[in-house]
């Protein structure tokens, strides 16, 4: 399934995206009902909602640790 998920998940407060993919906490919970096309149309707006996302995580993201750990071997 098509998914912009990068395993962050948590919301900024204050645009109401998640700092990792850009979707609402709706979009998300609904993501898994929505068509391949309704799902790229989502996609498709994401690039620019994360540009409005004011901070990000400061945490580690579990992609981001498994890329430094495959890096490090």
């Amino acid at each position: 399934m098509l998914t912009p998920c990068i395993l962050v998940c948590s919301i900024d407060q204050a645009t109401g995206y998640c700092f990792g993919c850009g979707r609402t906490s709706a979009e998300i919970g609904a993501w898994m009902n929505y068509s391949d096309d309704q799902r790229r149309q989502i996609m498709e707006t994401l690039p620019e909602r994360l540009t409005k996302v004011e901070r990000k995580p400061r945490r580690e993201t579990r992609r981001q640790r498994m890329a430094r750990e495959r890096s490090a071997v």
